[in-house]
């Protein structure tokens, strides 16, 4: 009887319905990119592929899968081979795969089945379904059209996408609030991550049957993640709806977000002292990475004013001057960079309100076919 396989027609439900699957790459290859659903258990780690891979360039495969049974044999098979039963007695519905689906798919599954499992693997391994959520990017902007949320700094776009179900949350998906300060205290997921995360939202949100996308109108590079050049495309020729907020409110989000939320996250992860100075570089490198834009003056003056407001607030545990050095970022720096890009693609506005007016928009748009 032949051994199980999960063909590419199984690919949309593995990913739609978070399937458990078992990774079989080595470390290194797991790092640079995997998906959410996935756990590593390799067959061989990172300095054992590195010589089967050698073997095979210079010897051939046969001489590359004898050196392979070398190096994994004894005590480390049973270990590993132990892992894996111990993995899928805890998800029991789970698949594994390799990079291609190719030998090292087949030896688990052949070590497995010997060991009193039986485990299907996935045909054309992480490389094929790779490409195939790479294929839902470039083809989304064909089958939905877009909708841009624009607003200024602070007017709480991300907020407002979180109750919408025409939503894709493109920063949260990337890590990062797309700003000079948009910074989280864990890292960007790698681009291939980014990529791979990106394209399970999509095919989440079409499996909702809405009529349209709702994005934030986001640049090319969220922090370090880089939006796929035929998504980014769509998304610069689509129509924008603009959410309005007061000052005083973006004023007191952004200090809730820069400053309140950013503090307690490194306390929480650093202790109160190296905390407090995690979070006081946070904030001086977010400045300093648009130094270059601000000018030298504005630039001494804006890191002034933050260090101040550090200093108030380590001393007396005050945040409230924040607001100094927020507002004068806004007003010299975010908000006429923002005035400049929208009134670039003014053509393409649909509607401007505040949160409630545009919740009441977008219940009752309909999308042009």
């Amino acid at each position: 009887m032949p051994s199980p396989i999960i063909t590419a027609d199984q690919y949309r439900e593995i990913f739609l319905n978070q399937h458990p699957i078992m990774d079989a790459r080595a470390p290194i290859e797991f790092a640079r990119g995997a998906f959410p659903n996935s756990t590593n258990l390799p067959l061989m780690l990172d300095e054992e592929r590195e010589s089967v891979g050698t073997c095979f360039k210079k010897l051939g495969q046969q001489a590359a899968i004898a050196l392979g049974h070398s190096l994994v044999n004894g005590s480390i098979k049973q270990q590993r081979v132990e892992a894996w039963i111990s993995y899928f007695k805890a998800n029991p519905n789970a698949y594994l795969y390799c990079f291609r689906g190719g030998l090292r798919s087949q030896l688990t599954q052949q070590w497995l089945k010997e060991a009193g499992l039986e485990v299907p693997y996935v045909q054309g391994g992480y490389k094929a379904m790779r490409q195939y959520l790479m294929g839902v990017i470039e083809t989304t902007p064909a089958q939905q059209p877009f909708l841009s949320l624009s607003g200024m700094t602070g007017s709480g776009k991300t907020d407002f996408l979180l109750l919408r179900k025409e939503a894709v949350d493109l920063e949260g998906i990337a890590n990062h609030r797309g700003s000079s300060f948009g910074k989280n205290i864990d890292p960007q997921p790698t681009q291939i991550n980014f990529e791979n995360q990106l394209a399970i939202a999509l095919l989440q949100h079409q499996s909702s049957a809405v009529d349209y996308l709702l994005l934030e109108d986001e640049s090319f590079l969220i922090g370090r993640s880089a939006l796929p050049q035929t998504f980014y495309n769509a998304m610069q020729t689509a129509s924008v709806i603009v959410l309005e907020e007061t000052d005083d409110a973006r004023l007191e989000r952004l200090r809730n977000e820069y400053v309140h939320k950013m503090h307690s996250g490194f306390c929480e992860r650093f202790g109160p002292e190296a905390g407090f100075t995690a979070f006081s570089e946070y904030l001086l490198q977010g400045l300093g990475s648009i130094s270059k834009r601000l000018g030298g003056k504005q630039h001494q003056e804006l890191q002034d004013l933050i260090q101040q407001a550090l200093d108030q607030q380590i001393s007396t545990n005050d945040t409230s001057l924040h607001f100094n050095w927020i507002n004068l970022l806004l007003h010299k720096y975010y908000d006429p960079m923002y005035q400049y890009q929208l009134q670039k693609k003014s053509e393409r506005v649909l509607f401007k309100g505040s949160h409630q007016a545009v919740h009441e928009w977008l219940d009752s748009y309909q999308p042009q076919s």
